[in-house]
């Protein structure tokens, strides 16, 4: 056994040896990217990207999704042994300090950027319809089923990605008060004409990445079917726990990952849904605590995937 385990080691050693591939897997240590957007990145030409996405898959160290004809690598951490994760986390140290990373990340937030750019022309185009297209596809009951979690009088809670404020709308009643942010002016202009009586909540406009919200602000923090709209999920994880109060939780419901690749191009989907062990590597890799993560019971009128809720809370 002994034996085997140093074997493992040394192959993954000579996979980590390539300058290449160590960039590569150092970037979808952070992102998810397609093998176009890498090259753009990492510049170099698709057939020799392709050959070393090829060698870290085989190696283990990468997972893939179809999305039409493109296919999205990312490395997920916590699939890998204990052993190889104590071996990456020695390289990932030793590369993140060269040059060449610092230039990966900057072509690299470009890209994504580029990529958002597709969600905010849906949503530009959508506020007006958006209503129907989300209880068509999760129904109409998905986010009280989740609410039974989180509701207390006292709190300040903040609806992230709040759209045109149909869970603002549900909370205000139940809370001391709901900040609402959203980064898109239709979305939230549809929020203001439903919320115009509603005394205890304030819109703001903003992203998640970086949120119009003072340090230790919130006492809940919910993220109800917008993750799969953000390029960087892990960062705004840490925007969320800034904004929290020691003690707060952040609550979330998404998708379960599915194959319904169309969502990309009809919605302005970024991601394909999320498993349970990706969601909770980025809850705890933020400084979150007491990961839970559950998935919904299904709505039998809704169109779309399954949606899973998952909590974690600020430590203090």
């Amino acid at each position: 056994m002994a034996d085997q385990l140093a074997d493992r080691v040394l192959d993954h050693l000579s996979v980590l040896a390539d300058m290449t591939r160590s960039r590569i897997l150092l970037l979808l240590d952070r992102h998810e990217l397609t093998v176009g957007e890498l090259c753009a990145v990492v510049q170099l030409p698709q057939s020799t990207v392709s050959r070393h996405l090829k060698t870290l898959t085989d190696d283990g160290w990468l997972v893939a999704r179809g999305d039409g004809t493109s296919r999205f690598y990312r490395m997920i951490a916590s699939r890998l042994d204990a052993a190889t994760q104590d071996l990456w986390q020695l390289v990932r140290a030793q590369m993140a300090t060269a040059p060449s990373a610092a230039e990966d990340q900057r072509r690299a937030a470009s890209v994504l950027s580029r990529r958002a750019a597709k969600a905010r022309v849906f949503f530009q185009d959508s506020a007006d319809y958006w209503e129907k297209l989300r209880t068509d596809m999760i129904g109409r009951r998905a986010d009280l089923l989740a609410l039974l979690d989180l509701l207390d009088d006292r709190w300040i809670v903040g609806d992230l990605g709040c759209g045109v404020g149909q869970l603002t709308e549900a909370l205000a009643p139940c809370v001391a008060k709901v900040i609402g942010v959203d980064e898109s002016g239709p979305m939230l202009a549809v929020a203001e004409k439903r919320l115009a009586s509603v005394e205890n909540v304030e819109l703001r406009a903003g992203t998640i990445e970086s949120l119009p919200i003072e340090d230790d602000a919130l006492d809940v923090a919910t993220l109800f079917l917008v993750a799969h709209f953000i390029t960087d999920p892990a960062r705004a994880m840490h925007e969320i726990h800034r904004a929290l109060k020691p003690g707060g939780r952040l609550l979330v419901m998404d998708l379960v990952a599915h194959d319904r690749v169309e969502y990309a191009v009809q919605l302005g989907h970024v991601w394909q849904g999320f498993e349970g062990g990706q969601v909770q590597e980025w809850l705890v890799a933020a400084g979150l605590v007491a990961p839970r993560y559950r998935i919904l019971p299904a709505d039998p009128e809704a169109m779309g995937p399954s949606l899973f809720v998952a909590s974690a809370r600020k430590p203090g």
